[in-house]
């Protein structure tokens, strides 16, 4: 039934952006089963704030609906590279706006696409666009993630500070390093 609900959603003026391997394009229904997929992944899930894990049935169908909703609190797009012969769903990156010219990316890529380079493309292409318009861009990541802190530097983003986020599939605080970039 709720497959049904979001199949007849009309994905918001959003943006498809141009990676040079891939996509970032608005969500579809169709991608609810590789989400879930992904971000039932324990270390998927223990990488973000908002993943709970074991992930509940609806979750992922919820998550996309949201995304699509022509009101929504965030612009969330799937790393899609069928077009090249990969996936159609590597991962996905979103903009949450903070203020009216900042915005806070977060991301998150499939494990079986790991290290190879997807995650920094994504950041550098979102950046590149700029579809929020934003004069700062802010972004977290856990302090024992350092690959992601890497794609963050690796993308012009310097460290702001730590602090501390909740992780629902952790169920605790995480320590954090904040990174910023000026656009």
């Amino acid at each position: 039934m709720l497959q049904e609900k979001i199949s007849g959603l009309q994905a918001h003026d959003q943006p498809v952006i141009e990676a040079e391997r891939f996509v970032l394009r608005p969500p579809r229904a169709s991608d609810a089963g590789l989400i879930a997929h992904y971000a039932g992944d324990k270390r998927v899930a223990e990488g973000t704030r908002a993943i709970p894990h074991p992930l509940p049935p609806g979750t992922a169908e919820n998550f996309v609906a949201r995304a699509m909703a022509e009101k929504h609190a965030e612009d969330v797009w799937v790393l899609d590279g069928s077009a090249q012969g990969l996936a159609e769903v590597l991962g996905v990156i979103s903009l949450q706006r903070v203020e009216v010219d900042q915005s806070e990316i977060g991301y998150w890529i499939g494990p079986g696409f790991w290290n190879a380079g997807f995650a920094s493309e994504a950041v550098a292409a979102l950046v590149a666009a700029n579809p929020h318009r934003a004069r700062t861009l802010f972004a977290e990541v856990f302090q024992d993630n350092p690959g992601s802190a890497r794609v963050l530097t690796n993308c012009g983003f310097e460290y702001l500070g730590d602090a501390e986020a909740w992780s629902v599939a952790r169920g605790r605080s995480v320590p954090t390093w904040t990174y910023l970039r000026k656009m």
